[in-house]
């Protein structure tokens, strides 16, 4: 059995998670557990998380991103290839709460940790499945990435309605929603064994998450049978939602219901305005004129001007940031959003806890491990360790 004891804050202070994910979804729901007080131990193959090469970073096998996903995390290397590494692993499993894994179904069952295997070492887990497809489909084998499911699911077609070419979005949209989903999936999970004492498997796949992230509102006419309408959003991909240029630069405003569209309309007297626009039901029939007009309006003054009058009026707007800038963001700056860790490779500054607990808060647990360093401490918690496990440290 592997000996338990908290090393976090947070309410999953106790908690310990077997980590066997790559790249982002699966380290980004396990970086969030790790920050609200889990213990969370990083299995890594002795070549390492592909993630530790992808950027930037102090010091190789050290980017940037990989340190943000993984930061207040444990690595241990071991070889799952061989008899040594499966012994050590299942060593790790017999006293877990958590095992959530990143790859596809007949990879994890060759190896020998498929639910039915892993559940039989340790019957309370839970065990959570990260893929691209799910296993009941016939793209179950498939490899995904952010990209190819962005395309999958709809992401880049609404692009273009919107840009006039297909496009992915400037960030890694499917590989976060996807962890966010794993993340709410096994808590639930653990929840349940709370009231039940029943461990269960737990699938999140990439593509069915992205669907169902999509059709949220894009679903729209197309839920009907039969259908009235096309399944799109019309607001969200009409050519004109963009944000409005102004005298030296550009705002993002939304005139929106009819409280701030009366508001606008009596402030800047536009000589477009009329009763065929009143009501929040017409501009959504002729939404793409709508944001037409506002265009119109919005090169008449500069973006100081505009802020300052949409903000006395209470409409929402704000300026164009860069993410650089929220480095520097005063209000991200007084809520305390930004936490600052030591590491053998000097000060890090991480983007911290978005939520607020006022009992169990969460906080950066640390900063990311090097390949391997806390190897020979995992292993020793663990009694009795199998004879000449191969648990190689790479540091």
């Amino acid at each position: 059995m592997m000996e338990r004891k908290a090393r976090g804050q947070g309410p999953l202070s106790g908690v310990r998670v077997i980590d066997l994910t790559g790249m982002v979804m699966g380290p980004y729901a396990t970086q969030i557990m790790a920050d609200m007080g889990a213990d969370v131990v990083k299995v890594e193959s002795p070549a390492g998380d592909n993630t530790r090469y992808i950027s930037v970073g102090p010091a190789p096998g050290m980017a940037g991103v990989f340190v943000n996903v993984n930061r207040g995390k444990r690595s241990i290397v071991l070889d799952l290839q061989s008899d040594d590494g499966k012994s050590a692993l299942r060593g790790l499993l017999e006293n877990a709460d958590v095992f959530i894994h990143s790859m596809r179904s007949k990879a994890i069952g060759k190896l020998g940790f498929d639910y039915a295997a892993v559940s039989a070492i340790n019957p309370a887990i839970v065990y959570t499945n990260c893929y691209g497809y799910g296993r009941r489909g016939p793209d179950r084998d498939r490899p995904a990435y952010d990209d190819t499911i962005q395309a999958e699911c709809g992401l880049t077609a609404v692009q273009e309605m919107l840009t006039g070419e297909p496009n992915f979005v400037g960030t890694i949209i499917a590989d976060k929603v996807s962890g966010l989903t794993a993340l709410y999936a096994t808590m639930m999970a653990l929840f349940h064994r709370e009231r039940t004492g029943e461990g269960q498997e737990v699938e999140v796949a990439m593509f069915e998450t992205m669907a169902s992230f999509m059709l949220v509102e894009h679903a729209n006419g197309a839920l009907f049978d039969p259908p009235l309408g096309p399944a799109n959003y019309p607001r969200a991909v009409a050519p004109n939602r963009k944000p409005y240029r102004t005298k030296d630069g550009h705002v993002s405003a939304l005139v929106y219901n009819d409280k701030h569209w009366s508001l606008f309309i009596d402030a800047v007297k536009p000589a477009w305005a009329g009763d065929e626009l009143s009501t929040l039901q017409q501009r959504a029939r002729q939404i793409d004129r709508v944001y037409g007009l506002l265009a119109e309006t919005f090169l008449e003054r500069t973006t100081a001007e505009w802020l300052d009058l949409l903000g006395t009026l209470g409409i929402p707007a704000a300026p164009l940031r860069t993410p650089d800038q929220l480095f520097d963001n005063p209000h991200l700056e007084a809520a305390g959003f930004f936490e600052t860790v030591e590491s053998p490779h000097g000060k890090i500054r991480f983007p911290g806890v978005p939520t607020w607990f006022s009992r169990t808060p969460g906080k950066v647990a640390g900063p990311a491990p090097a390949l391997g360093q806390d190897t020979d401490e995992v292993m020793a918690e663990i009694k009795p360790l199998s004879a000449g496990a191969d648990v190689s440290t790479r540091r």
